[in-house]
C-alpha cells in the first residue's frame, strides 16, 4: 500500500503584514523613535540656548543679534564671579564630605552586621525623597526661632545659630543638607565596590603581619579608587547644577551668600526676563560640569 503526501510548496509571501519594508534597516525602526526623542527635547533645546546667547532678548520683544555680547557682559559682571565662586566652593565643601561620609558608612554597612539589612533600608530614604520636600523639612528644622535644631543647642547649653540666615554659615549649610541626603548613595556605591574586592591580597596582607590600617590604607582604599571616581562623577553632575534645595531654602540669600550660577540665571531668566544672558549663563554652567565629568573620567580611565 501506497501512501502519497503532498506538501504545500508554494513561494512565501515577499513580505509579512506589520514587518519593515525590504531595504530599510531594522535599526532605523527601532532607532527611530528614540533619536526623534533626543533631537526634540534635548537637541533642539540646546541649539536654540546657543541661539539665545547670541541675542539679547527680553521676555515679549524681539531677537537682537550682539554676538558674544553676552559674554562679555558676564566677564564684568561681579554677581556672575559671584554665583561661580559660590557654585564651586558648595561643590567642594558638598563632594568631600559626600565621598568621606560615604566611604565611612558604606564599610561600616561591609562588615557582618545583624541589623545590615535593616540599615541599607533607612539609608534609601534620604536620597529617595524629593529635593523640594528635603527643603522644606530643613527649612522649619533650622528656623532661627522657632527650629528644632536650635531648640536642641539651646538644651546642650550651645548658642544659638542663624544657619541659613547666616552670610558665613549659608554655603556649609546647604553643602551639609546635600550631604545628608546624597551620601547613603555614595554608601551604596562604595558598598558595591567593597563586596566586588577580591579576598586573596587580604590573606596574603595579614599572613605578613599587615595592620588594619594598612589593609585600608595599601589595599582597600587602592582597590575603592574607581568605585569612589564613579560616586564623584554621579554627584558632580549634581552639585554643579544645585538648584531646588537652595531655591527653596534661600533663594540665593541672605543678600547673595547663596546665589549659585543656576540660581543667578534663573533669577536673570524669569525674574527679569533677560533670557538671552540667561543661557549664556547656563551655558558657561554646563561647560563647567562637562570640563569636571570629562576631568573625573579620564582619570577614573587611566586608574583603572
Amino acid at each position: 500500500m501506497t501512501v502519497s503526501h503532498r506538501f504545500d510548496v508554494r513561494p512565501a509571501p515577499a513580505a509579512v503584514r506589520g514587518a519593515p519594508r525590504r531595504g530599510v534597516p531594522p535599526a532605523v525602526w527601532l532607532l527611530g523613535p528614540a533619536l526623534a526623542f533626543v533631537i526634540v527635547l534635548t537637541v533642539f533645546p540646546f541649539l536654540y540656548a546657543i541661539y539665545l546667547s547670541l541675542n539679547r532678548f527680553v521676555f515679549g520683544g524681539t531677537p537682537t543679534f550682539v554676538g558674544l555680547g553676552n559674554y562679555a557682559a558676564m566677564l564684568r559682571d561681579p554677581l556672575f564671579w559671584t554665583g561661580l565662586r559660590v557654585t564651586l566652593v558648595l561643590y567642594v565643601l558638598a563632594l568631600a564630605a559626600q565621598l568621606a561620609l560615604g566611604l565611612y558608612v558604606g564599610m561600616l554597612l561591609h562588615r557582618a552586621l545583624r541589623a545590615a539589612r535593616f540599615l541599607r533600608t533607612i539609608l534609601l530614604a534620604p536620597f529617595a525623597m524629593p529635593s523640594v520636600a528635603v527643603g522644606m523639612m530643613w527649612l522649619i528644622l533650622l528656623d532661627p526661632s522657632f527650629g528644632s535644631v536650635n531648640y536642641l543647642l539651646h538644651l546642650a547649653g550651645l548658642p544659638k545659630s542663624l544657619f541659613l540666615a547666616s552670610p558665613s554659615l549659608v554655603v556649609p549649610t546647604l553643602a551639609a543638607i546635600d550631604t545628608w541626603q546624597w551620601t547613603p548613595f555614595v554608601a551604596l556605591i562604595v558598598l558595591g565596590g567593597l563586596q566586588s574586592l577580591p579576598a586573596d591580597p587580604y590573606e596574603a596582607a595579614v599572613v605578613d603581619g599587615a595592620s588594619p590600617a594598612q589593609l585600608f590604607r595599601f589595599i582597600t582604599l587602592p582597590l575603592l579608587r574607581p568605585s569612589l571616581l564613579a560616586a564623584a562623577i554621579l554627584r558632580s553632575v549634581d552639585l554643579l547644577r544645585f538648584f531646588d534645595t537652595v531655591y527653596i531654602t534661600t533663594q540665593g540669600g541672605p543678600g547673595n551668600a547663596s546665589t549659585t550660577l543656576n540660581i543667578y540665571a534663573y533669577q536673570q531668566g524669569f525674574q527679569f526676563f533677560e533670557l538671552g544672558y540667561a543661557s549664556a549663563l547656563m551655558l558657561v554652567l554646563l561647560l563647567a560640569v562637562f570640563a569636571v565629568v570629562t576631568g573625573l573620567t579620564t582619570l577614573r580611565r587611566a586608574i583603572a
